[in-house]
């Protein structure tokens, strides 16, 4: 399974919503919090050209946000993202 990465910060409702469907799934998940360092932040913007949270990146993939990922499950897609 693809390891998922989660952008986040500490107050994020979506950061949550996003974290918990993923572990729904059995998703590997890392956990990289931005408001805690301006270094991952900096990152976070470098890799997905956007400055909220969450950012979420399936592998090498970049999803978007909770909408995104949310839309991916709907569709029926996201569990073969997560394994391919």
């Amino acid at each position: 399974m693809n390891t998922v990465t989660l952008y986040s910060t500490g107050t994020c409702p979506w950061c949550v919503q996003a974290e918990n469907l993923l572990n729904r799934l059995g998703a590997p998940v890392e956990k990289i919090r931005v408001d805690q360092s301006p270094a991952q932040l900096d990152t976070m913007i470098a890799r997905s050209g956007r400055r909220t949270v969450p950012q979420i990146f399936i592998g090498e993939r970049h999803v978007g946000g909770f909408s995104e990922l949310h839309a991916l499950e709907q569709q029926g897609e996201l569990a073969g993202l997560l394994r391919s």
